[in-house]
């Protein structure tokens, strides 16, 4: 059985041995009376929290809906024994939660230098070196292929950007936002098993898009842009030659040649129109990590 197929037949049991759960109050304290806040958006808002047995976290506030309550807190459930079972360096670590009658909280590790995408454009920041963002395009790579390759079913849902890739004291990469993608065993077995396959195998193909937008991110220093901008460049056949024109200027040269090209190549082929199965998530890990020692030369006039 896979790693989380034996949680989803939990069903009514809210057993959550892998997380904690807080009192309000403890919540409260932690995060000064919710003053501390760390980020507002369309994911709710954030607190930085210090608890008393010296836990620094970032605590998440899940509103609490007003219809269908009971179904609603047993999702919550079952999202939380799902995700407190993930148990990656690569990804942001669920410490605990707090259910209350009005809001709910979830408590994650707190990255202290927050997102990558800070990382890369604030101006205020200390660039990125090269070693960092070569590191980061490989830890993120490591995320994925656990949550999508080693997770069986793969029942979660994770959008790669710049955004949700949240940096740790010692610039270790790590995925937040992980949420469980709505599954029913029962109701799988019994509809077209195929379709669910197929549905895993679109999201994959997604990730690996997302994942070439974000590389280029990486050797580019540009956020991507809403019309493509950086996919355009890529995907032209003359993108060689400007290759070190787009290189972020933060880095000046103290980047390895070679690896550049290399990174830029595999975005490439990531983000190619139609492209289904020329590349994936394992392969691209397992390149990164140097043991493969070609990817994609045979369709490539550049050869890696």
């Amino acid at each position: 059985m896979g790693c989380l197929s034996r949680q989803l037949c939990l069903g009514r049991n809210r057993g959550l041995p892998f997380v904690r759960k807080f009192k309000h109050k403890e919540i409260d304290a932690a995060t000064n009376g919710f003053s501390t806040i760390v980020e507002t958006g369309p994911r709710g808002t954030a607190y930085r929290a210090r608890f008393a047995d010296g836990l620094v976290a970032t605590v998440r506030r899940r509103a609490v809906g007003e219809g269908g309550a009971q179904e609603e807190k047993e999702a919550f459930y079952r999202e939380l024994q799902l995700l407190g079972r993930l148990n990656h360096r690569h990804i942001v670590r669920l410490h605990g939660f707090s259910d209350g009658h009005s809001s709910r909280f979830l408590v994650f590790d707190h990255m202290e230098n927050r997102t990558l995408k800070e990382c890369l454009h604030d101006p205020l920041r200390t660039p990125l070196n090269w070693r960092t963002r070569l590191q980061v395009a490989i830890d993120v790579a490591a995320a994925l292929e656990y949550l999508y390759y080693f997770c069986d079913p793969p029942v979660f849902h994770v959008s790669v950007n710049s955004s949700n890739v949240m940096m740790d004291p010692n610039f270790v990469a790590k995925l937040s936002d992980v949420s469980v993608v709505g599954y029913d065993s029962k109701r799988t077995a019994e509809s077209n098993a195929a379709f669910f396959e197929d549905q895993i195998q679109q999201r994959r193909k997604d990730l690996v898009f997302q994942y070439g937008v974000l590389i280029l991110e990486l050797v580019t220093g540009q956020s991507p842009g809403g019309e493509g901008e950086l996919v355009q460049w890529v995907q032209e056949a003359g993108f060689a030659c400007t290759m070190y024109k787009m290189v972020d200027a933060d880095l000046g040269n103290t980047y390895d040649s070679k690896e550049l090209r290399n990174l830029v190549i595999i975005a490439r082929l990531c983000t190619r129109p139609g492209n289904d199965a020329m590349v994936s998530i394992p392969l691209i890990l397992r390149y990164l990590q140097g043991k493969i020692a070609n990817l994609g030369c045979e369709s490539e006039s550049i050869c890696l």
